[in-house]
């Protein structure tokens, strides 16, 4: 069992969705792993006792966790106790008394317009300090919804807590991929001298789905694809490719590299020329027909909320001067596929022709691969070439598969604040977004049907790069 995991962790809104369908799971496989031994504290205004708190939960991990038996349920119920309170100084302070002088990890699974209410109620009824241990704060993204408000919600943070206590959680730097991707460039030595504009012709960052609201209506009709994927998802994939290699493995070195390269992203004077948003329409998917996204139920019908968003991003540092960073997602397109692909410039003389160009692809789905795209000499007696893939998945047979928020609470409990944003890159995010937010915030975003590539104007964002990579495109040997 992991030593480092034996203190108090509460959640705050522990009757909540995200608490239900995400937390628990991962709590619980934790313990399956003998990585988990922390009593979890349930905290919410419902007038539960323990035994109804535990029904709660147990009826989730029966839905979400296959692996779920009667006999490690009776294992793991007896880490689950509840506590009834609001968000207030007096409430907390009674759990203050149940958690004592020890360590604690709070965890914030509450509304966004909340987290400063909770932080600052907290803080008075001093949870926020440990006479013998620590304490520490996560916090679920959305940081804000735009410049102004994430520098809010950092002050409200930091009113009661220090920053090193404050965890924020995005849970794509818990994905295996994107952790491979910052190990793979770092620890490869035959990448270290072609990462650069001298060598990198453009890189591509795709988040595609077929899926439409699936009830977070209320949810997105306020946030849109800009903020839901590239301000904060996106942007962090963007920091791990372009980022200088740290001098030291830590999280504010890290922290402090990725912070630069966003800070080096030359603002928005033209957003038309440099982003593009889209909504969808009614079409077919996975073949069957869907309503367009206005028809869905509670959406406005005059909505302009963008369901699809692209960025084209340019660094304006040595490393990557003349290299465009393009950042795309949206809501039912073609394919479910995510990737980074990084583009290379084709060779200075083209002796066997032209358009051999190469790519090395980090793909999150539909599966977690690494290709490498190359070329060779085609089998035969003429002198042509074939494109040749060199493919490798990320995980063998064998290997188990971790979830996300696996990996997120477990760096929580062990206080690794690496694969956690710092306040200021996500504020260097939001400001590089916020002149993108406030054009949007009127006229129209151009339409696509349900199960397209998306809108037609993302092209024009790259018509000197010759396009996106097609959707599904997993770089077969042709």
């Amino acid at each position: 069992m992991n030593n480092l995991a034996n203190c108090p962790f509460v959640i705050v809104g522990a009757s909540g969705d995200l608490t239900y369908r995400l937390l628990m799971p991962a709590i619980f496989r934790l313990r399956e792993l003998g990585q988990w031994n922390s009593p979890v504290i349930g905290y919410s205004p419902d007038k539960w006792d323990d035994n109804q708190f535990r029904e709660h939960v147990g009826e989730g991990l029966r839905q979400f966790v296959p692996e779920f038996t009667a006999q490690r349920w009776s294992d793991f119920s007896a880490l689950l106790h509840f506590h009834q309170g609001e968000l207030t100084r007096s409430d907390f302070s009674t759990l203050q008394r149940t958690v004592g002088d020890g360590s604690a990890v709070i965890y914030l699974a509450l509304p966004p317009a909340l987290f400063g209410t909770a932080a600052q109620a907290l803080a008075e009824a001093g949870l926020n300090r440990a006479p013998d241990g620590f304490r520490r704060l996560v916090v679920e993204k959305p940081f804000g919804h735009d410049l102004a408000s994430a520098q809010t919600l950092r002050q409200a943070l930091h009113e009661g807590w220090q920053e090193d206590q404050i965890y924020r959680i995005d849970h794509f730097l818990g994905k295996e991929t994107a952790q491979n991707l910052l190990v793979f460039r770092l620890t490869n030595r035959f990448l270290a001298s072609m990462w650069d504009a001298e060598h990198i012709r453009s890189v591509q960052i795709t988040y595609a789905e077929t899926l439409g609201l699936e009830g977070r209506w209320r949810y997105y009709e306020h946030a849109g694809a800009l903020r839901d994927m590239l301000q904060n998802h996106l942007m962090q994939l963007f920091t791990l490719v372009a980022m200088d290699p740290p001098g030291t493995w830590s999280a504010d070195s890290l922290h402090n590299h990725k912070t630069e390269v966003l800070r080096a992203v030359r603002p928005f004077k033209d957003v038309d020329h440099n982003a593009v948003r889209g909504q969808y329409v009614g079409g077919t998917v996975a073949g069957k027909t869907v309503a367009g996204y206005r028809e869905e139920p509670h959406i406005d019908p005059g909505s302009t909320t963008e369901t699809f968003a692209a960025l084209k991003l340019t660094v304006d540092n040595w490393r990557w001067q003349g290299t465009p960073f393009y950042l795309r997602s949206g809501k039912r397109l073609a394919e479910d596929y995510a990737e980074v692909a990084i583009e290379l410039k084709e060779v200075p003389r083209g002796l066997f022709g032209e358009g051999h160009k190469n790519w090395l692809v980090f793909r999150m789905k539909p599966d977690e691969t690494i290709d490498m795209v190359v070329w060779a000499k085609e089998p035969g007696l003429a002198l042509k070439t074939r494109r040749r893939i060199l493919s490798t998945p990320y995980r063998r047979e064998h290997e188990m598969e971790y979830s996300a928020y696996e990996q997120l609470l477990l760096a929580v409990l062990q206080g690794d604040r690496t694969p956690f944003p710092r306040y200021d890159e996500v504020e260097e995010a939001w400001r590089i977004v916020d002149p993108v937010l406030k054009a949007w915030s009127q006229g129209d975003p151009e339409t696509y049907p349900a199960g397209s590539q998306g809108p037609h104007g993302q092209t024009h964002l790259m018509a000197l790069h010759g396009g996106w990579r097609r959707l599904g495109e997993t770089d077969q040997d042709s």
